[in-house]
């Protein structure tokens, strides 16, 4: 994939970038760790101070950013907004929290002293997707940057801009140079760079191919990754639901971010009780989402970001009409305008044997299942690859604590749609991947636990 920037909604071609050559990307090696050794050496006080200068920054300058990130990916001007938002406040979190996080633990022995020590480990690559060009980025960045690790972004190739904009973010707030970088590179350099000694560890959000392929590199050099990769997020209502809020919760569940989240519910599985109310309820408020424009304020729906994307997810929906299933609204690709829209979709009957049912759909389309009870439920939500997220909408406590216990997933969120929060970990298991990002948990990934005893 070219390194550009391509209008979504248009189709258009903004901006070309060279990528960088071999000596440009050993200089910013060089940088990195170059940087670290006096890097590693500042206080949490100055840390703080220049990741809550980010914060303002990106608040000072949100429209701008948010503008960027709908011209390159196609998210709402809306989400976008709220995208900058959630990453002035996960900077201010750490900045506020991580000398809690990191302080010595220690631990009650035969010796006159030993405690845990948490020390940062160097340069640290992050390979992040187009879908949350900042989010995910600063979701990384700001623990990293504050455990005194330094940063090297190689972002997608079809959000430049936003990579580099954040690079000059965290300029402008005055962490050192080459404390964080962005490498303009495809996706084929990510293997030598695992293969550099100057590389500590790597983490990657994407898809599952991207997360085994950095995974072998990672491990032919014995180094730490954390990956978090896709998901085919389950919405399970039982007869005890509220039904109207769990409707509305699920047409934003799925319209997330147009619909290409790892964690947007993708698969709803729905008693039999009351499925048919649900179907209709649901049918009606997709129906009525409006396609458009992604600066538009009234706009529900933009567009895929890239014309694969919206090739992908048509052939998905044809195979699984083919493997039985009947498509209620939506279906095919919107071709009475430019750029890549796919209009909101709802497929029910897919046999539950067909290997479709079992995919990750990327983008605005309803997988729609019924069962029985929550035997069912519970097994179907877990009859799958992936493991990240889960939303489970019951008023029975016993029937909460069940879903809780037996769904097999990094997260489940009961009456309420899964979502990351800094204050909690977040990740999956299976091939949802592994390692967590976010809280405590998150820092504590890409920093040395040093066992100290002293006699």
């Amino acid at each position: 994939m070219a390194i550009a920037t391509i209008n979504p909604a248009t189709g258009e071609t903004l901006k070309t970038f060279e990528p960088l050559n071999d000596a440009e990307i050993a200089a910013k090696l060089d940088l990195a760790n170059q940087t670290f050794e006096k890097y590693r050496q500042t206080s949490f006080s100055e840390r703080s101070h220049w990741l809550q200068k980010a914060a303002e920054i990106l608040e000072q300058d949100k429209a701008d950013f948010a503008k960027l990130m709908t011209l390159e990916m196609g998210k709402p001007f809306k989400a976008a907004i709220a995208e900058v938002e959630k990453c002035a406040a996960v900077c201010r979190y750490y900045a506020e929290h991580t000398p809690a996080f990191l302080a010595d633990v220690s631990v009650k022995t035969d010796a006159s002293q030993s405690f845990v020590r948490y020390q940062p480990m160097g340069a640290i690559l992050a390979v992040m997707p187009w879908n949350f060009p900042f989010w995910q980025v600063f979701r990384f960045a700001a623990p990293a940057l504050m455990a005194g690790n330094v940063g090297l972004l190689k972002h997608a190739s079809n959000v430049p801009q936003c990579a580099l904009a954040i690079e000059d973010i965290i300029r402008r707030a005055g962490f050192p140079e080459g404390a964080f970088q962005t490498l303009l590179i495809g996706a084929a350099k990510v293997a030598d760079l695992m293969a550099d000694d100057r590389i500590k560890a790597a983490t990657l959000t994407g898809s599952e191919p991207a997360g085994a392929s950095l995974a072998v590199a990672a491990g032919k050099q014995i180094k730490k990754t954390v990956l978090e990769l896709g998901g085919s997020d389950p919405f399970i209502v039982l007869e005890s639901a509220d039904l109207e809020t769990a409707v509305v919760t699920a047409t934003t569940a799925r319209m997330l971010n147009n619909g290409q989240s790892c964690i947007a519910a993708k698969r709803f599985i729905v008693a039999e009780a009351i499925a048919d109310k649900f179907e209709k309820l649901l049918l009606e408020k997709f129906e009525a989402l409006k396609v458009g424009d992604p600066m538009q304020s009234d706009t529900d729906l933009g567009p895929l970001a890239t014309p694969g994307i919206l090739q992908d997810l048509d052939q998905q929906v044809q195979a699984a009409t083919k493997s039985g299933g009947k498509v209620l609204t939506g279906g095919h690709p919107l071709s009475d305008r430019p750029g890549n829209f796919y209009p909101p979709t709802i497929i029910i009957d897919i046999p539950l044997e067909a290997s479709i049912a079992k995919e990750e759909f990327f983008g605005p389309v309803a997988l729609l299942f019924r069962v029985p009870d929550i035997d069912a439920a519970i097994k179907l939500a877990n009859d799958i690859p992936f493991g990240l997220g889960a939303s489970a909408w019951t008023t029975n406590n016993q029937e909460s604590d069940r879903l809780v216990e037996e769904i097999e997933a990094g997260a489940v969120f009961i009456n309420s749609m899964v979502k990351s929060d800094p204050r909690l970990p977040f990740g999956g298991i299976k091939r949802s991947g592994y390692g967590r990002e976010l809280s405590i948990q998150g820092i504590h990934e890409f920093v040395n636990l040093k066992t100290v005893w002293v006699k």
